[in-house]
């Protein structure tokens, strides 16, 4: 029967393929992949709608995308009518696809549940053709991709506009952009949102969107008072923490739901709530959101121990201090147990084998235990016995410029979760600017390098530097020809100075690009400087 309402089931960041080669983690993504589907297909929804990083990596395995296409068309291919349509020009929606029309309406396909989703920062498009997974899925017919911008100067987004009987949805995509360029893009007003032309006071406008959401530098995040105030609801990706209650902006008078990932992709706190989907339903104007818990879940608990805090038990001149403070941390690491254990009673759906973490500040004067022997004891119990406790000390006052060194060799050095939370740009920019003067960059900027470093690091792009050098060496070579520079290695170098400084004074004043020849913010060096560069970066990757 149809009505007016239309039921939209809301899920982001489920990151297919996190840890899929871990023994005990291994397919956890994949059973609660197959939950949220679950769900979609018993409450009836009309279609799905995910906030990115659907893929963990940015090129994931065959296991992922395989097990990924396995559970799509069990659960969303079928006979089941659709029975909304859409109204806007699907050729602009979806015009990167080569297939540039909604899924459900492609006469070679038998939709029952279309899956929209824009991308995250984990699976966004790379390389010289630009293509991310959610492009390998929606020329397989399987996912509606939207919400993608091009360019690197602004963004346009112009909504999927849906119709069910009385009701109609206006619904924006933006996928994951750098938050530093689309803070400036904000800025300089070159973030539009389009809206329709005919009676828009009727239309329910929807957002989805894949930044950062908490503050985490000047520019590196998203203020919600950037977002337009006839906006109703901003889906908001990325942020793993669930807050997927409904919170009213006061200011901007829309309201934000961040469902949060569907895996504890890092032991920190904000992976310790509940994890929820949402299943929202609007009709005309109005909405309701109900939240549903993921049951098949791993269970994670995480406590902070402060052992300056509990003077009266430890006393760091004591001899026997450190194996008091072990035989405290396995006591709280039992508690945790046991209350795992009886919040898995009832749900055997849930993992037999939790996650825990018991984070310990040893600072004044108090010495770390043998953190290998002390995970032993709980190897067949825990799904993360490498990584149990962890150990935190407060840096005493240094002066600022040893605060800005890095120690690479300490840093190789730690464990790789903890590495794994350092930025390479930030590494890359840390290490010139603590290098000599003799291995500073001649004309390539520190973010220019380190965007090419990141590309070959975290999405795999392993062209990336050398793109970035060809094109550098042609890009140097043509603009000498243009100045007519004397073929003199001193004025060679006094031209290439001056149009660094040109450049870092451009930078200053505009968005940083890709690392792809389509932006300015490349900069010149000589071959034999970037040879040593890219030795450099290697070294510390």
């Amino acid at each position: 029967m149809r009505t007016d309402t239309l039921k939209i089931l809301i899920a982001t960041d489920i990151h297919l393929g996190y840890l899929e080669k871990d023994a005990i983690r291994g397919n956890d993504t994949y059973v609660t992949f197959d939950e949220i589907l679950k769900h979609a297909k018993q409450n009836d929804v009309d279609f799905i709608l995910l906030g990115g990083d659907l893929f963990h990596d940015n090129k994931p395995s065959r296991k992922s995308l395989h097990n990924c296409i396995e559970l799509l068309r069990k659960y969303c291919m079928g006979d089941k009518p659709i029975t909304f349509e859409i109204l806007s020009d699907q050729a602009v929606n979806f015009s990167t696809s080569k297939f540039p029309w909604v899924n459900y309406q492609d006469e070679n396909l038998n939709i029952s549940i279309p899956v929209f989703s824009v991308h995250g920062n984990h699976d966004d498009p790379t390389g010289a053709d630009g293509l991310c997974a959610l492009d390998v899925l929606s020329c397989a017919g399987l996912v509606n991709h939207f919400g993608r911008s091009r360019s690197v100067e602004k963004v346009e987004v112009s909504p999927v506009l849906l119709q069910k009987g009385s009701t109609r949805i206006a619904m924006y995509g933006i996928g994951s952009i750098p938050d530093e360029r689309l803070y400036r893009m904000f800025l300089n007003n070159q973030v539009t949102m389009l809206r329709p032309r005919e009676d828009e006071s009727s239309w329910f406008n929807l957002l989805v969107v894949h930044q950062n959401r908490s503050k985490h530098g000047a520019t590196n995040y998203i203020p919600e008072q950037f977002l337009d105030d006839f906006l109703d609801l901003v889906v908001w990706g990325h942020e793993h923490e669930c807050r997927i209650d409904p919170e009213r902006n006061e200011q901007r008078l829309f309201y934000i739901t961040q469902p949060g990932s569907s895996v504890v992709t890092s032991l920190s706190p904000g992976e310790a709530v509940k994890k929820h989907i949402g299943l929202l339903r609007v009709k005309g104007r109005k909405m309701n959101l109900e939240k549903i818990p993921l049951q098949t879940v791993r269970q994670f608990f995480i406590q902070d121990v402060v052992l300056r805090d509990h003077l009266n038990l430890f006393n760091p001149d004591h001899p026997k201090v450190t194996q008091k403070i072990e035989a405290f941390c396995q006591e709280k690491v039992e508690e945790m147990l046991d209350e795992a254990e009886r919040d898995r009673l009832g749900n055997p759906q849930m993992p037999e084998k939790p996650l825990i973490r018991l984070r310990v500040d040893y600072t004044g004067g108090f010495e770390a235990f043998n953190v290998m022997r002390f995970n032993q004891k709980f190897v067949d119990r825990l799904a993360n016995p490498k990584d149990v406790v962890h150990f935190v000390r407060h840096r005493e006052c240094k002066d600022a410029k040893d605060e800005e060194n890095i120690n690479f060799d300490e840093l190789l050095s730690r464990a790789s979760a903890e590495v794994m939370q350092l930025r390479v740009e930030d590494l890359v920019k840390q290490y010139f600017a603590t290098a000599e003067k003799n291995m500073q960059l001649s004309l390539l900027t520190e973010q220019g390098m380190g965007k090419a470093v990141q590309e070959f690091v975290d999405k795999e792009e392993r062209d990336a530097i050398e793109e970035l050098i060809n094109y550098q060496l042609e890009k140097t070579q043509h603009h000498l020809k243009e100045r007519r520079v004397e073929a003199v290695e001193e004025k060679i170098d006094e031209e290439v100075k001056r149009e660094r400084e040109r450049e870092r004074d451009y930078e200053m004043q505009c968005i940083v690009g890709t690392v792809y020849p389509c932006s300015r913010f490349l900069s010149y060096t000589s071959q034999s400087a970037q040879t040593i560069v890219v030795s450099l970066i290697l070294e510390i990757i």
